[in-house]
């Protein structure tokens, strides 16, 4: 049965306001939400970064039904792996069996700060390989030794564990990731309706696995506002490439964004108030191999789109 869930933007929303839409988007029917894990927003004007294990705590105690994933944690560079495994043994406890764990390679963004070397996509991969290793180790409970290529953990324990401990989707960009994210994961987390990345996924021990995708879009009362909207808040979405990976500051990708022009937000990104081509957005998505579909919405009027998702779109996939 496909989830329909809602993207909690930790870039351009207070701490306090997610656990708000958290609740609003449980009480309207979405069946999860996936919660952004920065350091950094992508551009200043976003303005916002709250430190997800915090976020979490609030949700847990607001909401009742709503399953929560990170959308998604990097365990490999700014946070250690074994950090981590406890912070999310914690928020699946709090949760009570109503957390994903989401990880991925993650992004020079957020992942530069403590001024350690930014590696190539392989090794990254490699070290997500060993973060999941380390997480699940210590998740069997006791006291745990780990030495590997990339890190070293001594005599750690985990006492807080949920009695359900929480499967783990991994993110992927391309077909490698995808490779991975099969072997390793429990799902698989992609953006958009990419279909090859589902394929690479199911032959690669991901079938009968769950696979997410995230749409981003926007929605407003006139469509015209909608590109204005994206235009403003999120402008490098019409840059689908292996760049946005790469970029350290807020500042690098302003700059790649004084290139954006409002026809260029139109052919990139849905922005409509019609809900039938919301419908037949996620349709697609469900045609291309996912069964968990998360609908980011840009922007701040994130309680007139849940609204409009409740009384327009919700009700045609239940």
């Amino acid at each position: 049965m496909v989830k329909i869930g809602y993207k909690l933007s930790s870039e351009l929303h207070s701490p306090l306001d997610l656990v708000r839409y958290a609740k609003h988007a449980e009480d309207a029917g979405f069946d999860f939400a996936s919660i952004s894990d920065h350091y950094h927003p992508w551009i200043n004007k976003q303005g916002q970064s709250p430190f997800v294990w915090c976020t979490l705590g609030g949700i847990s105690q607001v909401t009742e039904k709503l399953i929560i994933t990170t959308g998604v944690t990097c365990p490999t560079v700014r946070i250690h792996p074994a950090i981590i495994a406890q912070a999310a043994a914690t928020a699946a406890e709090m949760l009570q069996g109503r957390f994903i764990l989401g990880v991925g390679s993650g992004e020079n963004l957020n992942e530069h700060i403590l001024g350690d070397v930014w590696p190539s996509a392989p090794v990254r991969i490699e070290m997500l390989e060993e973060a999941v290793d380390i997480i699940q180790t210590l998740w069997k409970g006791g006291m745990q030794d780990y030495e590997g290529m990339y890190y070293r953990v001594v005599n750690a324990q985990i006492h807080t564990l949920p009695e359900k401990l929480p499967p783990i989707f991994v993110a992927a960009n391309g077909a490698i990731a995808a490779e991975t994210a099969g072997i390793i994961g429990d799902g698989l987390i992609a953006i958009g309706e990419k279909k090859e990345l589902v394929d690479v996924f199911n032959v690669s021990g991901g079938e009968s696995k769950h696979c997410l995708s995230e749409i981003s879009l926007c929605w407003a009362e006139n469509d015209d506002d909608a590109v204005d909207t994206v235009y403003e808040y999120w402008p490098i979405m019409p840059f689908k490439s292996d760049l946005s990976w790469e970029i350290p500051t807020q500042t690098h990708f302003e700059q790649l964004a004084e290139n954006v022009k409002l026809e260029d937000i139109a052919e990139s990104t849905l922005c409509s108030s019609d809900p039938q081509k919301h419908m037949d957005k996620i349709q697609r998505t469900i045609e291309a191999g996912f069964d968990y579909i998360c609908i980011h919405q840009i922007g701040p009027n994130q309680d007139e789109f849940i609204e409009f998702y409740r009384e327009e779109v919700l009700p045609e996939f239940r």
